[in-house]
């Protein structure tokens, strides 16, 4: 055991250093053409340019000394990135939690199925920011028409992965609980959901990738603060390297929640991935 550790830590470490090697790439020829003059700095600013407005964008501009609750307002980029986040978090609850139970029903009863398949049908291609003008119209401005279209956005991933997971359920499962005397609630929760986790977290990690791009556009239509509204303001008044400052960190933030959900998801499914508890 102690014999395979090392080349364990050793292929993580290869692992990494693949996956860092092209962004370092990318960002030494971009260091060398700004550099060199080749583009307009207003168009595309270096690099370096990039971090330290980002350094300006977020550090808070009050002590500590003055309360947590002082010094993190100060910041405009932890005022942003948490209006963001709160958007995207408050939206999808929204969308999932009418996704699942809906999804959950579509996928066990056929009636239901054929009651609401042909309006999920004819609804789901249309992408959320096609709602915007309605949203606005229902909604007004502020906070309640970005949890609709985040909602929106996060609803059909759930939906359609929770109705995909119910009914690929192997029917030798259920014949088995049938022949054991189960009964219907019984089947659904102890066969039918455990079954389905695994196409209902993938639905969940999809809907959250989803709500977080639907986020940043409802900031730039309906909002005053967030990620998505400060990158507009930067666009008006051609702040080219606080604009790509605020595509770096929703990125960040993607990548954190991305890797936070697998994280969960393998948590949840060791049972069904054969994972050992380490």
């Amino acid at each position: 055991m102690s014999a395979v550790l090392p080349h364990s830590g050793a292929s993580r470490a290869a692992r990494m250093l693949r996956g860092v090697l092209i962004p370092v790439a990318v960002v030494v020829i971009w260091q060398i053409v700004t550099g060199l003059g080749w583009i307009n700095p207003i168009i595309l600013p270096s690099p370096l340019a990039v971090v330290t407005k980002w350094w300006q964008y977020l550090k808070p501009t009050v002590v500590m000394a003055d309360g947590f609750s002082a010094w993190l307002e100060s910041s405009e980029l932890l005022m942003d990135a948490t209006h963001s986040l709160h958007r995207v978090i408050m939206g999808f609850i929204v969308g999932a939690g009418i996704a699942l139970p809906l999804g959950l029903l579509m996928g066990t009863s056929t009636r239901v199925y054929g009651l609401f398949n042909p309006l999920v049908q004819v609804v789901r291609p249309i992408p959320p920011i096609a709602y915007i003008p309605l949203a606005i119209l229902w909604f007004g401005l502020g906070n309640p028409p970005a949890f609709f279209l985040i909602a929106l956005g996060a609803f059909f991933p759930v939906l359609m992965n929770t109705i995909a997971g119910v009914r690929h359920v192997d029917g030798i499962y259920l014949r088995a609980a049938r022949n054991l005397g189960a009964g219907q609630l019984t089947i659904f929760r102890r066969v039918i959901l455990p079954a389905a986790t695994p196409y209902i977290l993938s639905g969940v990690r999809i809907g959250i990738g989803t709500a977080f791009i639907v986020v940043i556009v409802a900031e730039m239509i309906a909002v005053n603060n967030g990620l998505g509204y400060r990158i507009l303001e930067a666009r008006e008044y051609m702040w080219s390297d606080k604009i790509i400052a605020g595509m770096l960190t929703i990125g960040l933030l993607g990548l954190v929640i991305d890797l936070g959900m697998d994280r969960l998801n393998n948590h949840l499914l060791k049972w069904h991935r054969g994972l050992e508890t380490k």
